[in-house]
Formats: structure tokens, sequence, C-alpha cells
């Protein structure tokens, strides 16, 4: 099974970001910094100061959601989601939007999402300063809903991430996730609901919980930890593992000339993905092209600071590992076995 027999086409999806970047790129004026595709869109502000802003929903996790009724871990997941894409240049959020988009406004349950957001928030350090709930019946089913944000962030240019500085020889370091956080969902319910005909209260062997808990796990946020790297290391480069896996998302901030190896030994798969990958007889390319496989952050950076990094990384929830070194290339990812 594919994650297009699930209705999600990448290569489609990437076609029109690559359709669309001249269209944007006319808009542009001096300020801009950055190109359609970074993680977060960069905004020169003043002389010192770079606006990092981004925008994003939470997919299919919503499905979730509405079969369990939960709805304030949802906007926990998106604030996380948006806080660590715009981390990756280096950024601090500033202020945080969302849009409701329901077939008709259930109070309890839009109280539950922006709860879910402020709880967020208030963890990074980010003000909700407004949003938008638009009903529209007949468009969305009356119990369902879309979800997505905007978010502002500051860094200074100086400071400013962007993976240039990547050379051969550098280290990857690995931050694990705890699950699928927010990507992949339309291929996991196919598989795990739809064909292999689990429920969500079931305890598949290895999990360690019901399947309903496993799915809705909050989407781990990485500010504090990598805040506190920035302040006493120099870090090269940086990515969130988001939609498009390892494979496609740490050549987003590599430069021409530089892949990096990953050694797939050196860290642990979630027993969730292993539990899909085996119900829905999924080939390992296409699992690390659509999930995080147990990493969701990642951060390159010179060999000599490695062992101080893991040391600060150490003193949090998640496991953090050197999983691979920058090697010379074409902006690709080698996963060895």
């Amino acid at each position: 099974m594919t994650y297009k027999d699930a209705g999600v086409n990448i290569d489609s999806a990437n076609t029109a970001v690559s359709r669309i970047k001249k269209y944007a790129k006319q808009t542009y004026d001096s300020n801009v910094l950055s190109n359609v595709g970074s993680f977060g869109g960069l905004y020169q502000f003043d002389q010192e100061n770079v606006l990092v802003s981004s925008t994003d929903g939470v997919g299919t996790k919503l499905k979730i959601a509405f079969m369990t009724n939960k709805h304030y871990t949802i906007g926990q997941d998106l604030v996380n989601h948006c806080v660590n894409d715009i981390l990756v240049m280096g950024a601090k959020p500033l202020f945080f939007l969302d849009y409701i988009g329901c077939g008709k406004v259930y109070p309890e349950v839009i109280e539950g999402i922006v709860k879910g957001l402020s709880i967020a928030c208030k963890e990074n350090n980010c003000s909700l300063i407004g949003g938008e709930i638009a009903e529209m019946p007949g468009l969305y089913k009356e119990k369902e809903y879309d979800l997505a944000s905007f978010i502002v962030g500051k860094v200074k240019r100086k400071e400013m991430i962007d993976g240039s500085n990547v050379g051969k020889g550098d280290i990857v370091i690995g931050l694990s996730s705890n699950g699928l956080h927010t990507n992949g969902y339309s291929l996991a319910i196919k598989v795990l609901l739809e064909h292999a005909k689990l429920k969500l209260e079931d305890r598949p062997k290895g999990l360690g919980c019901t399947l309903k808990d496993e799915l809705m796990k909050v989407h781990m946020g990485y500010l504090k930890p990598v805040s506190e790297v920035l302040t006493k290391f120099k870090v090269k480069a940086m990515a969130h593992i988001t939609g498009g896996g390892l494979v496609e998302n740490i050549p987003r901030i590599l430069s021409n000339g530089m892949s990096v190896e990953l050694d797939k030994k050196n860290w642990k798969v979630n027993a969730i993905f292993s539990l899909i990958q085996k119900l829905g007889h999924i080939s390992d390319e296409e699992m690390y092209r659509v999930f995080n496989m147990g990493i969701g952050f990642v951060i390159i950076v010179n060999e000599n600071d490695v062992s101080g990094i893991l040391k600060i990384l150490s003193k949090y929830s998640f496991k953090s590992q050197i999983i691979g070194k920058a090697v010379d290339g074409n902006k690709k990812v080698i996963l060895n076995n």
C-alpha cells in the first residue's frame, strides 16, 4: 500500500509548488529573504531583525478528533507544528492566528480547539492574537471542521540559520518523535482502520496503549531544548521532519553540493510505524517518504560540538542521537541499513 493509494500524491503536491513559485516571486520586494518551499517565509523587518512566518494545518489527524470527540489536543498539535517550522531558521514565535472552517458551529467544540491552541501558545511564549470561525453548511459535514493557522516569529539577521555553512563531515543529530505527530494520517487511517479493521480502543501488541491514545499523541514541540542549544553552540542547519519524512525535509535546508547519509540502525523506530508497515505491506522507501519514522527534528553541527549538544539534550524527555553525517552530493538523503 502507498500514500497515493490513500489519496495523497506527494509528487503532485511538489509539482504544484514548483508551478506556483513564479507567481509568488512576482510579488517579492527587496525585504524578502526566502524562497517558496522553505520552512518559513523570511522578511527583513529592520536592519537587525527578520520576521519568520509560516502557515499550516493538521491534515487528516482531524478525523481521529472527530471519531473520539477530543478536540483540544488538535490545537496543541497545530501550534507545536508551526513553532517547530519557524524554529528551523532560528526564530522564536511572537504571535499566532487560527482559522476554523466548519459545517455547523458547536461552541463546546470551538472552545476545545482554542483551549488547545492557548495551552501550546503559553508553553511556547506565543500570543494568540486572533482568528476566524467560518460556518459553511453544505461545504463541510455538520460535525466536521478544518483547522489552519498562521504564525509569525523573529530572529536577528546575524543569527539566522540557513544551512549554507554545512560542510562535509558535519554531524546530523536526530531528536526523537513520540509517534506520527501530524503527518501520514491518511495512510495510517487507510491501513489501520479500513484495511486491518482495527478499532480505536484496541491495544495492538507493542504499542503499550490504545490505538486512540497513540494516534492522538500531541505533536512534540522542540523550541525549549533547541533554544538552549542555540545559546551555547553554533548550529549550521535544522529541519522539522513533517510531510515527506526525512527524505524530503532535510534536502530543503541543504545547499548545492551537499547531501546527508543516515544510518537507520542509529535510532529506534516507534512501534506505530512498524505496525503500519506490517499491516499495510509498505516498502521501506515509502515509509521513509511519508512518516517521520521516529525522528521529529534534525540538527546539523560541527563534529567538535556534538558531545556538548547531546549533553544538553539529554535533560529532556525525548531521546537524541547521532543519526548521520553530511557528505558531498546533490541535496539527497542516503539511507543506510
